[in-house]
Formats: structure tokens, C-alpha cells, sequence
């Protein structure tokens, strides 16, 4: 589980690696090949065997994108990975080009010309981004030809990585609150409901929701590689790796689950043919549309059925969860408490940083692995949104300065995801200023109450309203779902600018994550994560309201609050919050840690 920073790509990988694509592309007679991060299950963290964006250009960050053509060839990353891209990519071979402001399609349509054939693999794209690159390259007099053997991977070879087989395991009731069956039977009647005669799943999060399992196969995420298809009678066909299966498994799964191999997969879904099958165009890959269309089965596309009952956590999953955020908490206010005090004397760098903290989340004895890689900016990195040092990139934070740290772990019970920004020094007025308009904002979405049917989107002004007033904002949006011992970014609900459908509901988990970046200078951020509480009624009011209840327990840096600037609702309602993390976290503190946390944590 430890992080790492020197990264296994360099500069090197596009030179050695770009010409034998263009070889196997030749032998195949294409122009163009599409290289996009996602894999066969659009991972958001992938197995080393999958990582093709990353072998075929060294850049390693978790979005991006690549076009190879015969003579030139361009990588696409967003604003996150400005920094990260020119380090690791040589900017010789490659384009730079942004991912977002026109992307891949708008490069297809320039760069392409009548009559090229442009390969991509089916299985790594959604049949809807295909659309529009298909759309972009016709544009051009081009043409996207899909591939049965990715050019990539066999120019990859007897070098590439073995496909991870990790056990698949029980995740016990203790845990998960709900026994498998009864999630396969709602789950299927709600398939049953859409119209549909089965679903097929390829989410590894729902695969191992819906079966009550956990995996090792993706780094971060407890998750098992995997398909099934799920009827509406709530039996279930699960095809996994046999090297997987531990001998427990099946007996755990149950007789109406049928394990079978990957390799049965393009059977079973022809033998769904006259029937109508449910399957999520954002999570599934064109292939399992082709397949299912040219098997004759009728599809339907909608969301994965299981992403909207696993969003809404039961009261085992919301107990856990507390539980894992108390334990995480006391971690992190160790962590806090060095850099309070040896940190402020002796200032470490961002992996130091990085490798402290997770040497007190390892002592707890419970982590399974991190939830991410953690983030940790000193200074003008900190002002680059999801920043990750590597070795080549380490910087020491300084006297004066801020350093942003955000970080989580995985545990049994519970996915945590937490952002401190943390004072070097002695801290600028701005600085001050600015940290507070952003607790300001955090302290609103913590606070807020609204009725049924209300979506993240409307709630995401509150925590920008303060940095709006004095002509500020931030460029990321304000909270992502977070799983139970799942992945730490989950759907369907959020919390930002883009419209959202999806309401809150009781027992969804989201971040709430305000920040604001002065570009060369520091960065700030403050996460917690919060869950939606039932609707209750407000008294004098006319009509229950949701709210949240936080979840997250860790001192904020006071000497970075501008006491004067918040409101005397808002002084109580931190001091509220400190006094809960004294409560929770003290108990379980070394002497010395937990006086310094009663003195950080004293009424403002």
C-alpha cells in the first residue's frame, strides 16, 4: 500500500515506445490509433497491465488521452495535470493539447484527412464518446475502424504486466448491512421495472456491492475485475478470473449466483438474444452494445441499477463509516500535531509529508491500502489542483508559506477522503483572508437543510458565495460521492456547477471541499465528508428538510482564520464542530497530542 514516487514511466516511454505502435498499426492498415486512460471497466485507477495511456507516453495521471498518427501524435490531459504532463511526456513527440476545450474530437477533425482509417479498441470506449469522435474524424474525410487486436497491447508484448488476480473475498453483514440476495432481488425488480429482461454490469464497484465482495485488483480500491449479468429475478451469472475464486466463494455467493469465466462472457450475452437487456452506456464500453445488438438482444440504455441503491448507504454502512472516520481522525491529528510541532521547526518536503502521515494511518492497524495517492502541495504546488509530488517535483515547504494535504484511507468500515491546508510560519494577511471566504463556504454546505428532490447542483453556490462576493472562485467542483470500503469517487450524486439530476437522498455520502488557488503562490482547500441526514421538521416550519451530518473529524488550522470575517453563527458552529473532534478524537490521543488538540480546538 505504500505510496511511491518515483514514477515507472519517464520521457523515454513515447521515443521507445511509439514506433512499434506504429508498426502493429501499419500491419493492420491504419493511419491513426485512439489511446484512451480508460480500461475494459473504466477504472478510474488501473491495473499496471491496463495502463496503456502511461506506457504508450509516460504520463501517468488518472484522465488524459492520446492520438498516435503515422507522422505526429498528441496527448490530451486536463488542467489538473499541466505540471504533470510536461514532466513526464516528451513535448518532441507528443502535442500537448487540453482534454477539455475540444479535446480529442476537435484534434481528429484537424489532424486527419480523407480517406485515413483511425483504429480504436471497442471494449475501452463508451459507445457515446465514439459517437462524437466518429462525427469529428467523418468530419475530416476520416474514418474510426474498430480493432479485435489492440495494435497497442501488441506492441506492448511479452513486456506488458500479467492481468491482476487477486482473491475476490466475503465482505461480511457486519459491514455491508444487507445480505446479497436481498440487493439482487430489489436491484432485479427495479430491472424488472425499466423494462427489462436482465442487466449487465461491468462497474467493478457495483460488482462488488451487489455480491457483498472485495477485490485487490485495482490500486486504491478494493475492487474485484469482473462482469455479470443480473436478471430481474435476482439471480446472477458472475464471470471472474478462476484464479481469483477462493474456495469460500462460491458457497458465499449462493446457488442462485452461477461463477463462470471471462471467457463464457461473449456466449452469455448472445444468449440473450430476443430479450431486452439494461445496460449503462457510461460505464460499459461499445463493445457490449455491439455484441448484445449483433447477439439480437433488445437494449436499453439507462443507468447501472445498482449505482443509486449503493450511493444510499444503510445504517451498518453509516455507523462503519463513523467509526473509520474516528479512527482515521485521530491519524491525522497526529500527523497535525508534527507538523504543529517538529514541522514548524524543521519544515519537511511533500513526500516526507506524504510518508509521515501514512505511517500514522498504517498504526492504527486497520488500513487496507490508501484511498488515493495523497496530495500534499508546499507552496505554488499547492495551488495546483490535485497535484502529486514524485521525486522530480518534491518541494519543502518554507517559513511563510501554506502546505495543502489531502488524503484518505480504506478500511473495512470505511472510505475516508480529507483536505487540511496547513500554515508554515507565520501566515500573510491574504492568506488568512482568502482561507477564511473558503471556510465560510465549507461552513454553509455543512449547515444547510433542503427539501426532497433538491440536487447537489443547487446546493453548490452556498460554498462559492463568500469567494463570489470578493471576486473569487475555484475551478473543481464542490463534492463527489465517496463509497463504503468502495471507491472514493463515486455517482450518481455530486455536488457543482454542471447540472445534476440525481437529488440527495438519506445516506448518501459526498465531500465538501471548497478551495481557492492563487496560480505561483499556495493553494487552499478544506474536505470534510459529510452524509445526508432523513428530513426532519424544522420547528415553525411548514415541510421536513434534509441536511448533513459531518463525518469527518480533524482540527482546522485557526491561525489561518480571519476571526473578524466570520459571522457569530459561524464562529459556533466551528466551535461546535472542534468540540466534537476534542470529544471523538481526544480520548484516543497520546497526552501530549491530545493537550495540543484541546489548545487548537479552544473557542475562537
Amino acid at each position: 500500500m505504500r505510496q511511491t514516487f518515483d514514477e515507472t514511466t519517464d520521457r523515454s516511454f513515447g521515443p521507445r515506445h511509439v514506433p512499434l505502435i506504429r508498426e502493429a498499426m501499419a500491419r493492420q492498415g491504419l493511419d491513426g490509433f485512439l489511446v484512451p486512460h480508460e480500461d475494459e471497466h473504466q477504472n478510474e485507477y488501473l491495473p499496471a497491465a491496463n495502463d496503456r495511456l502511461a506506457w504508450a507516453t509516460g504520463f501517468t495521471g488518472s484522465a488524459g488521452a492520446a492520438v498516435i498518427l503515422k507522422d505526429k501524435a498528441a496527448v490530451f490531459v486536463d488542467g489538473r495535470y499541466t505540471l504533470q504532463v510536461r514532466d513526464q511526456v516528451d513535448a518532441g513527440l507528443f502535442e500537448i493539447r487540453d482534454l477539455v476545450e475540444g479535446g480529442v474530437p476537435a484534434y481528429l477533425e484537424a489532424a486527419t484527412a480523407r480517406g485515413q482509417k483511425i483504429g480504436y479498441d471497442p471494449r475501452l470506449h463508451s459507445p457515446d464518446a465514439l459517437a462524437q469522435l466518429r462525427a469529428a474524424a467523418a468530419k475530416a474525410g476520416a474514418e474510426l475502424t474498430p480493432v479485435n487486436d489492440n495494435p497497442l497491447d501488441l506492441a506492448w508484448g511479452a513486456e506488458r504486466p500479467a492481468q491482476p488476480a487477486a482473491a475476490v473475498v466475503p465482505h461480511p453483514a457486519e459491514f455491508s448491512g444487507e445480505d446479497s440476495a436481498a440487493k439482487r432481488a430489489r436491484v432485479g425488480a427495479a430491472v424488472a421495472g425499466r423494462g427489462a429482461d436482465a442487466a449487465v454490469l461491468t462497474a467493478p464497484a457495483s460488482i462488488a456491492w451487489l455480491f457483498n465482495v472485495r477485490g485487490g485488483d485495482v490500486i486504491r480500491s478494493p475492487l474485484p475485475l469482473g462482469q455479470a449479468i443480473l436478471s430481474k429475478d435476482g439471480s446472477a451469472r458472475l464471470f471472474l478470473d478462476p484464479a481469483k475464486v477462493t474456495p469460500e466463494l462460491p458457497a458465499w455467493l449462493g446457488n442462485q449466483v452461477r461463477l463462470e469465466t471471462p471467457e463464457d462472457l461473449p456466449a452469455a450475452l448472445a444468449e440473450l438474444k430476443g430479450r431486452s437487456v439494461l445496460v449503462d452506456p457510461a460505464q460499459s464500453s461499445a463493445w457490449y452494445f455491439d455484441t448484445l445488438q449483433a447477439a439480437g438482444a433488445k437494449v436499453i440504455r439507462g443507468e447501472d441499477p445498482c449505482a443509486l441503491p449503493r450511493a444510499c448507504k444503510n445504517t451498518v454502512e453509516i455507523e462503519g463509516t463513523r467509526r473509520a472516520h474516528a479512527r482515521d481522525g485521530a491519524a491525522l491529528t497526529r500527523f497535525l500535531h508534527w507538523l504543529a510541532t517538529e514541522g514548524q521547526t524543521n519544515p519537511p518536503d511533500e513526500i516526507s509529508a506524504v510518508r509521515k502521515l501514512e505511517g500514522f494511518r498504517e498504526a492504527t492497524g486497520a488500513l487496507k491500502d490508501l484511498s488515493f495517492d495523497t496530495i500534499a502541495g508546499a507552496a505554488a504546488n499547492g495551488a495546483i489542483v490535485h497535484y502529486r509530488p514524485t521525486e522530480r517535483l518534491n518541494k519543502r515547504a518554507e517559513a511563510g508559506s501554506l502546505l495543502l494535504v489531502d488524503s484518505g484511507a480504506q478500511y473495512l468500515d470505511g472510505t475516508t477522503d480529507v483536505t487540511r491546508t496547513v500554515a508554515i510560519g507565520q501566515p500573510t494577511a491574504e492568506m488568512r483572508q482568502r482561507f477564511t471566504l473558503v471556510l465560510k463556504g465549507h461552513l454553509a454546505l455543512a449547515a444547510v437543510r433542503f427539501p426532497a428532490g433538491t440536487t447537489g447542483s443547487a446546493l453548490d453556490a452556498l460554498a462559492r458565495h463568500a469567494l463570489w462576493m470578493h471576486g473569487l472562485d475555484y475551478d473543481h467542483g464542490t463534492g463527489h460521492g465517496v463509497g463504503s470500503y468502495l471507491g472514493v469517487h463515486e455517482g450518481p450524486q455530486r455536488i457543482s456547477k454542471a447540472p445534476n439530476s440525481v437529488a440527495l437522498k438519506p445516506g448518501m455520502i459526498l465531500s465538501n471541499e471548497p478551495g481557492y488557488y492563487k496560480e505561483g503562490a499556495y493553494g487552499i482547500r478544506i474536505e470534510n465528508l459529510q452524509v445526508v441526514t432523513p428530513a426532519e421538521p424544522i420547528p415553525g416550519g411548514e415541510r421536513p428538510m434534509h441536511g448533513f451530518e459531518t463525518l469527518t473529524l480533524a482540527p482546522i488550522d485557526r491561525r489561518l482564520i480571519d476571526r473578524d470575517l466570520l459571522s457569530a453563527d459561524e464562529r459556533a458552529q466551528l466551535d461546535a464542530y472542534h468540540a466534537r473532534v476534542r470529544e471523538v478524537i481526544g480520548p484516543q490521543l497520546e497526552p501530549d497530542v491530545r493537550a495540543w488538540l484541546d489548545q487548537v480546538t479552544e473557542a475562537i
